[in-house]
Order: C-alpha cells, then sequence, then structure tokens
C-alpha cells in the first residue's frame, strides 16, 4: 500500500486531496481487470481496507447524521468511496439534488442511489455527479421481484436487467451495483454494458463487492450465502467479552475482600500534614 500512486483531486467543496483511483480510472480497467470493494461499518474498518489495499469503498450514508460518514471519509481519506443514499431520503428532484451535493461535499466520490427511481438518478448524474444505479436483489425493492431470492433466472428477468442497464447507460449513470443475479447471465451483461458493474453474489464484474462484516466474520451469523468469511472477529469479540466481565468480577472481589486499593495503587501524605490536619479539625470543632 505503501508503494501506491494517488493522483490529485479537487472535491466538489473546492479542497485539493489525493485519491487511489478517480471515475476515469475505474472506467479504464473495465474488461481488464478486476477492483475489490467493501462497504465498512466503522472507522476501525476503513482504516483497515484503506491499509490493506482495498480498491474502493462503499459506505451507507445517513443524512441526518453526517458527522458519521465525515469519520468514516477521514478514516481512509485516500480511497475511492461511494455514499449510499437511503431510499426514503428524496421525495423530489430537488431532494436528490440537494442531499447528493450534500454528500459530495462530506468527501464522497461517487452517489448510490439505486433505489431511487430513474428520474431522481437522472437529475443527479445531469447535474454533473457520478451516480451509480442498483439492479438485480434490491433488498428495499424486493417485493417486485419476489423475495430474497436470485433475479435473473428466467428469461423475462433476464431481459429485464438488460432494460435496466441500458436506461442507466442512457439517464447518465457511469456504475451499477449488481446484486445476487446468475453468474452466466452477469458475464453476459457485464461485458454489453459501458457501466462499471460492481458484483455481490453475482460472479465475476469489473468490481468485486462484500460487506465487512462479512469478509471479518464479524457477526453470529448465519453468513450470506455469496460471501466467504476470512477471519473470526465474532468469536474475538466474545472473547473479549469474557474477559471484561472477569476482570470487573475480579475487582469486585478484591473490593469485598479489601484487597483493593492497596498501598501500591494509593498515595500518603506525610505524618506532619496527618497531625496537622487532625489538629486543625480539633481545634475547629470545639470553637
Amino acid at each position: 500500500m505503501e508503494n501506491r500512486k494517488y493522483k490529485k483531486i479537487m472535491t466538489v467543496s473546492g479542497q485539493y486531496s489525493v485519491r487511489n483511483y478517480t471515475v476515469a480510472d475505474i472506467q479504464s480497467f473495465k474488461g481488464k481487470r478486476q477492483l475489490t470493494k467493501i462497504l465498512p461499518f466503522t472507522e476501525e474498518e476503513a482504516a483497515a481496507a484503506e491499509l490493506s489495499g482495498i480498491d474502493t469503498l462503499n459506505i451507507r450514508h445517513n443524512p441526518e447524521r453526517p458527522e458519521i460518514s465525515r469519520a468514516l471519509r477521514a478514516a481512509a481519506p485516500k480511497t475511492f468511496m461511494s455514499f449510499a443514499l437511503p431510499m426514503q431520503s428524496a421525495k423530489s428532484e430537488y431532494d436528490a439534488l440537494k442531499l447528493s451535493f450534500d454528500a459530495m461535499e462530506l468527501g464522497a466520490d461517487s452517489i448510490i442511489c439505486g433505489t431511487w427511481g430513474t428520474r431522481f438518478i437522472e437529475v443527479v448524474a445531469h447535474a454533473g455527479i457520478p451516480a451509480e444505479g442498483h439492479i438485480g436483489l434490491v433488498p428495499r425493492k424486493s417485493t417486485w421481484t419476489g423475495g430474497f431470492k436470485a433475479v435473473g433466472k428466467t428469461i423475462n428477468q433476464a431481459k429485464m436487467l438488460y432494460q435496466e442497464l441500458k436506461t442507466l447507460e442512457n439517464i447518465g449513470a457511469w456504475a451499477v451495483e449488481i446484486e445476487v443475479i446468475p453468474n452466466n447471465v452477469m458475464e453476459i451483461l457485464s461485458s454489453r454494458t459501458s457501466l462499471i458493474t460492481s458484483s455481490i453474489g453475482s460472479g465475476k464484474g469489473d468490481i468485486q463487492f462484500l460487506f465487512a462484516e462479512d469478509i471479518l466474520g464479524d457477526s453470529e451469523g448465519p453468513f450470506p450465502r455469496h460471501s466467504k468469511q476470512y477471519a473470526d472477529v465474532y468469536s474475538l469479540k466474545q472473547r473479549i467479552q469474557e474477559t471484561r466481565i472477569k476482570a470487573f468480577e475480579r475487582f469486585i472481589d478484591d473490593v469485598k475482600k479489601d484487597t483493593f486499593p492497596t498501598k501500591e495503587t494509593t498515595v500518603s501524605a506525610s505524618i506532619e500534614v496527618v497531625n496537622d490536619l487532625l489538629s486543625y479539625i480539633s481545634t475547629s470543632e470545639n470553637e
């Protein structure tokens, strides 16, 4: 990571910064190499992603708590980062534009607004903001595709996916997240669109995307079928919690047995100070 070259950019807010990749860089890699992307939930995860050499990041942006996004951006200041905006945050084209510009001013390099209607995505893209779509299994739209299952296993669904890609191209999007579609359908679609395809559970795309939680094994599970666990952070956290509990229990036990505090954990005044204080208190009480 230390040898990685960075490019100087200017953010929407007019601040100079550096990034590992620009939109143009990522577009130039299409069909040549596959990048990596994760979604971190904490500053520690974002920082670890940058130090490890993860290519791109997604973060969930909450417009009502911009400090979280600001902290994640600060934790990985040099990594290309997309802000995913919540479906219900925009009620109008004005909302979509304002939210997108606000996110870009916080340091986003791109906006993911795949749960919005195409009209909102189009107005954002036409304002010069890099905009990404989301097709396939879109959790908040899963009622339209039959729930939490793969999309594109029928010819009608496969055609729909292709049509959605072409719509996103035509309205000015530059990238698309494609979630849980058949890998052989993904192979066809990714090679027939100018969009940068981020695959999550869909086989090989231009970018391979997983949640940090799934990579780290940082939950009780079960984990998504399309993920792979490269660590068992959940068990580590459980052991840490057990260590906390045992330490607190030992502290309680020491206090009950009067073995804490000790001479080593306290300080003492000189005997002269003690005697003078007792004399002062005695005199004060007799007045």
